[in-house]
């Protein structure tokens, strides 16, 4: 089981843009799938966004897709989650996660293990 520590949430105005970071000791060296998970006040869980750590492939929530962008720094074990164009509905604590690996095809609504968040408010 990864660590992870999640950094970066702010309050933003609608339309903006806030990059989370998070640090996973030691999951660069490990095939899997990583990524980033939300949950609002009052809602589940919900994948965001995710990537293969040996193809780099990605997947996203359709709420997201076109406006996050996730990415990696292996030699640093950090994951990224870019996210442009934030509307209110984004409103959530973000946290970065491990996702089932099903023979190198991550799933963005299969994760299993996440860290304690970092918050990203939207206001209109």
């Amino acid at each position: 089981q990864v660590q992870l520590q999640e950094s970066g949430g702010d309050t933003v105005q609608t339309g903006g843009s806030l990059r989370l970071s998070c640090v996973a000791p030691g999951y660069s060296a490990r095939s899997g799938c990583m990524g980033w998970t939300r949950q609002a006040p009052g809602k589940q869980r919900e994948g965001v966004a995710v990537f293969h750590t040996v193809d780099g492939g990605t997947s996203y929530a359709d709420s997201v897709n076109g406006r996050f962008v996730v990415s990696e720094d292996k030699a640093m074990d950090r994951l990224y989650l870019q996210m442009n164009n934030l509307k209110p509905e984004d409103t959530a604590m973000y946290s970065c996660a491990e996702f089932y690996d099903f023979g190198g095809a991550c799933d963005v609504t299969d994760f299993m293990n996440w860290g304690q968040g970092t918050q990203v408010t939207v206001s209109s």
